[in-house]
């Protein structure tokens, strides 16, 4: 586990994932039996390894990336490192040949994340990307509704996403320094758009275009020292995607927004025979038989109660944390080869999302995005 250190890789797949499936037994696998997880911590600082390790009783870590890739112990490298420093880090683990899982995006441009991809299939080492959006909850719900049928024909997506990010002056910032320059790989559409590309894509349909404005709200931000420094990256996008199937996706990401919504992502969908809205765990919905009938009169005040027009959906499943849901899924495609199309292919998608979309934001131009492959 690489870069384990940092808040993703310890939150949410040390903490989170590993050590949970380790504390559970292992995953289980279709026979009945359960294949355990031991993890080796790999990072820079020796100091950090080796205060996680001693928390959370973990016995291998070390500092020699080459030496732990070289060691037949270990099957699967696992990447959470800054996007600058992953696909040297992942062609070394390629040449090792180890199963690999890395988070997004997978590489800074299209045309390495696509030759990751071209060695991770020559070399015949399974490899996965997160997708771990499509686990949460609330899309899970939204999945089963699509499923149903009950949108009749999807007609658009409209999402919101993000939080207001403290400039880091007068409070500190939630999000580390390096995301607002632009230099050390930062910016909220190489953030979020690997994102955008799987969540339409597996639930909607293929994103075929992206027209994009990309801009920097906040120039001048105080990092973690103390210092100021120029923000060189974007803070917020603004987005229209056209979809297979004539579907128009519009989504707005920004850390400079104030939240007035339910959670910090929401998504409404609408269709010909229903609409939903959808958050990381809820997710209501108005049927075309429960629409009410607005008329726009400016000269009254409203008194109609428009969220009282919405269905919750209930939670009739557990879900667990997608994170979690998502390693048990690669270690059975690692272990029992079962299914898992989340690879890095579809990370190189999400790259070539992100770089359009900062091309269009440059340019001005709606931009049509090919099928990619190898």
């Amino acid at each position: 586990m690489n870069g384990v250190s940092g808040r993703m890789g310890y939150r949410q797949h040390l903490l989170r994932s590993i050590l949970a499936i380790r504390e559970q037994g292992g995953v289980l696998r279709a026979d009945g039996t359960r294949v355990q997880v031991e993890p080796i911590l790999v990072g820079r600082s020796e100091q950090k390894l080796k205060e996680l390790a001693a928390k959370h009783n973990i016995e291998h870590y070390t500092t020699n990336l080459d030496e732990a890739l070289a060691d037949d112990r270990w099957q699967i490298y696992a990447d959470f490192l800054v996007t600058q420093a992953r696909a040297s880090a992942i062609k070394k683990a390629i040449a090792a040949g180890k199963a690999i899982y890395t988070e997004k995006p997978t590489a800074e441009s299209f045309e390495e994340a696509l030759e990751l991809a071209r060695l991770a299939t020559e070399a015949g080492v399974k490899n996965g990307v997160v997708h771990d959006k499509l686990y949460l909850p609330g899309l899970q719900k939204l999945k089963r509704l699509i499923d149903s049928g009950f949108f009749g024909r999807i007609l658009s997506v409209r999402g919101e996403f993000g939080y207001w990010v403290f400039e880091g002056d007068w409070q500190d910032a939630q999000r580390p320094s390096w995301n607002y320059r632009k230099e050390d790989g930062g910016g909220i559409i190489v953030d979020m758009f690997p994102h955008w590309n799987y969540v339409l894509e597996n639930l909607f349909g293929r994103v075929e275009s992206v027209y994009a404005k990309a801009t920097t709200h906040i120039p001048t931000r105080v990092d973690e020292q103390g210092n100021e420094y120029a923000a060189t990256a974007d803070d917020a996008a603004y987005a229209v995607f056209e979809l297979e199937g004539g579907i128009v996706a519009q989504l707005n990401s920004s850390w400079t927004v104030r939240v007035n919504r339910d959670e910090l992502v929401e998504f409404q969908v609408d269709g010909t025979h229903g609409s939903a809205v959808v958050g990381l765990f809820g997710c209501k919905i108005q049927p075309r038989n429960g629409t009410p009938k607005p008329v726009w009169n400016p000269d009254l005040a409203e008194t109609h109660n428009y969220d009282a027009d919405w269905l919750e959906v209930p939670t009739n499943d557990v879900f667990e944390n997608g994170f979690k849901t998502q390693w048990e899924q690669f270690i059975l495609h690692v272990v029992d080869d079962a299914p898992h199309t989340f690879d890095f292919l579809a990370g190189a998608s999400g790259v070539q999302l992100a770089e359009q979309g900062l091309k269009s934001s440059e340019t001005g131009a709606r931009i049509d995005l090919p099928v990619v492959q190898l």
